[in-house]
């Protein structure tokens, strides 16, 4: 692993074990406002482990998508880089301050809107299905292959086939 990993920090209308569900667009303003660079990436929330920086943070259809590096130059960087290249560890967490939130009928806190400052890795994230997976080349060699296939003539009756042609009579002298 060179330490590029992508996830989902958070998931849209999913409760935690908190009993909280983000909204979509909860994040918009946040992002907005800091942007990427204004996000810490820290290992389980905590401020004296900053373990490399985001990439790239967005709202998607899903959630909360993510796109870090891990920094291999810390020890912890590269702990943490082989805990999830193997499995260990794949969970994301979010740090944030509620801006807006409202009760729902169901009885959970719905945040319509936070103040996001830091995503970390975790053991064991608050909302279950905030994961981590590996950013690996063989899915991109494998999308590439599609789109090559995708852009070839499709298959069809073969044209007629040439003759050989024939060699050449020698010349004699």
């Amino acid at each position: 692993m060179d330490g590029h990993f992508t996830g989902y920090a958070s998931l849209f209308g999913v409760p935690d074990l908190g009993k909280d569900v983000v909204e979509p667009g909860a994040f918009t303003a946040s992002l907005g406002r800091r942007g990427v660079e204004g996000v810490r990436m820290l290992w389980q929330h905590d401020p004296a482990e900053p373990i490399g920086r985001w990439l790239s943070l967005a709202e998607d259809p899903y959630g909360l998508r993510v796109e870090g590096r891990l920094n291999l130059g810390v020890q912890r960087g590269r702990e943490i880089a082989a805990l999830i290249e193997d499995g260990s560890v794949d969970g994301l967490s979010i740090g944030f301050r509620t801006v807006s939130a409202r009760r729902g009928r169901d009885g959970l806190r719905h945040l319509i809107a936070v103040d996001l400052w830091e995503v970390s890795l975790v053991t064991f994230p608050l909302q279950t299905g905030a994961r981590t997976a590996p950013i690996s080349r063989q899915p991109l060699a494998d999308e590439i292959r599609s789109v090559a296939r995708a852009l070839m003539p499709r298959a069809g009756p073969l044209p007629p086939r040439r003759p050989a042609p024939r060699p050449m009579p020698a010349l004699r002298a």
